[in-house]
C-alpha cells in the first residue's frame, strides 16, 4: 500500500464537446471517484469548442478537474493530447485514457497498473470492456485486418461464451480508444495520439506504432469497464475511418510489405466505391480520394512514416502473424463481406509466405 501512495495516475477523460458530456460524464466520474487506489489520482477533461455553459457545466459536475478549454473542437485526438501533455507536464506515472460513455468497476485502476507493471515490454493496457449488462462484450481488445480495416474482438457476444485466463495478460494487436493505459515514460519515448486522425483509428496507430518500438499491447481481463457507446453512431463517419485506415498501413508498413497487398488494395477499392453507391457515402469516398491527391497529405505522411519508421525494432514478419485477414464491421454482416473474406484469407497466407523483413 505504501508502495501504491507514491504512484500518480492521470484519468484522461474524453473530450467533452457542448451537451455531450450532460449524458454521460457525471456516471463516469462517479465510478473514478469510487476508485480503491490508494496512490494519487487526478482527472484532466478537454472542452473542445468551449462556452460559458459548457465550462459551467463541467466546473460543476467535476469540480476537481483540470480543464482544458479549446476555442474549436479540435477532435478527439487532439483533445486527448491536450489533457496528456498537461499530465506529463505534471509528473503522473501513469496515463489511463477513458471514454466519457463509461463506468468503472472499483478497481480498474488497481488491476491495470498490476498488468502494465508485470512486463517491461508492455506498453498500453486495455480493460475488458463490457456493454451496460455486464454480460455483453463491447472489446476484448482490437483487431487490425491487413489493409488497416480496425475492429473489437468479440463484439456483442456473451463474456460466458469466451474462455478467458483471468490471470494472464493476452496480447492483442491494439487497445480500444475507451480504455488505453500507458506508462509515461512510453508516450515520451514514442510520442502521442497522431492528431492527423482526428477522431477514429488513432488508437489503432498509436497500438501500432507502439509494436514497432518492441512494446507489447495487452489485454488485462480483471479490469472491467463498462460502455454504452454504440458503433451505428461512428459507422455514419464514413470518411475519417476510411481515410485513417489507410493512413495506418501507409505509416507503419515496410515498403515492401506495401507493394504486396496493392493489388489487394485495388481490389477493395473498387468493392467500397460499390458499397459507398449503395449506401450513400459516395460523395464520402471521393473526399477521401481528394484527401490523398495534395501536397500537403503528402508531407504528412513522409514525416508520420519517418516518425514510426525511426522506431522500429521489429520485423513486419512477426507482426503479419498478429495481423487479421477477416474484415468484419460491427453492424455491417453484410453477405459480400462473408464472400469475399475466404479471398483476402488465402492471399494474406500467400503474401506473408514473402515477408521477411
Amino acid at each position: 500500500m505504501e508502495k501504491d501512495k507514491k504512484k500518480k495516475v492521470a484519468l484522461i477523460i474524453s473530450p467533452n464537446y457542448k451537451k455531450y458530456g450532460e449524458k454521460y460524464l457525471a456516471t463516469c466520474v462517479r465510478s473514478l471517484r469510487e476508485q480503491n487506489f490508494s496512490g494519487e489520482m487526478k482527472i484532466f477533461i478537454t472542452d473542445n469548442e468551449s462556452s460559458p455553459e459548457s465550462f459551467s457545466f463541467l466546473r460543476k459536475t467535476v469540480p476537481e478537474a483540470e480543464l482544458i478549454l479549446n476555442n474549436n473542437n479540435d477532435g478527439f485526438a487532439k483533445g486527448v493530447n491536450d489533457s496528456i501533455r498537461l499530465a506529463i507536464s505534471q509528473g503522473f506515472d501513469y496515463i489511463a485514457v477513458i471514454s466519457i460513455h463509461s463506468y468503472l468497476a472499483p478497481d480498474y485502476i488497481n488491476k491495470l497498473i498490476e498488468a502494465i507493471d508485470s512486463d517491461k515490454k508492455i506498453g498500453v493496457v486495455q480493460a475488458l470492456v463490457l456493454m451496460p449488462d455486464k454480460e455483453t462484450i463491447n472489446s476484448l481488445g482490437n483487431l487490425t485486418h491487413f489493409l488497416g480495416f480496425g475492429y473489437c474482438d468479440a463484439y456483442k457476444e456473451k463474456l460466458s461464451s469466451k474462455k478467458i485466463n483471468l490471470n494472464s495478460y493476452p496480447e492483442i494487436f491494439y487497445p480500444s480508444g475507451a480504455s488505453m493505459f500507458f506508462k509515461r515514460e512510453v508516450l515520451e519515448k514514442i510520442g502521442l495520439l497522431d492528431e492527423e486522425y482526428w477522431m477514429y483509428n488513432e488508437d489503432q496507430e498509436i497500438g501500432w506504432r507502439l509494436r514497432l518500438a518492441g512494446y507489447k499491447c495487452v489485454l488485462a481481463p480483471r479490469a472491467r469497464m463498462y460502455s454504452s457507446y454504440e458503433f451505428l453512431r461512428s459507422i455514419q463517419k464514413y470518411y475519417w475511418m476510411d481515410r485513417n485506415r489507410i493512413l495506418v498501413i501507409l505509416e507503419s508498413y515496410h515498403v515492401l510489405t506495401l507493394f504486396l497487398i496493392f493489388p489487394a488494395f485495388l481490389f477493395m477499392e473498387f468493392g467500397l466505391v460499390l458499397f459507398s453507391l449503395k449506401t450513400g457515402w459516395f460523395r464520402e469516398k471521393i473526399k477521401v480520394w481528394r484527401y490523398f491527391l495534395t501536397l500537403e497529405t503528402w508531407i504528412y505522411i513522409i514525416k508520420a512514416r519517418k516518425r514510426n519508421q525511426s522506431l522500429r525494432v521489429i520485423s513486419d514478419k512477426k507482426i503479419a502473424k498478429l495481423i487479421s485477414s477477416r474484415i468484419w464491421y460491427q453492424e455491417l454482416d453484410d453477405w459480400k463481406l462473408r464472400l469475399v473474406n475466404p479471398i483476402f484469407n488465402f492471399y494474406w497466407k500467400l503474401i506473408r509466405f514473402f515477408i521477411f523483413w
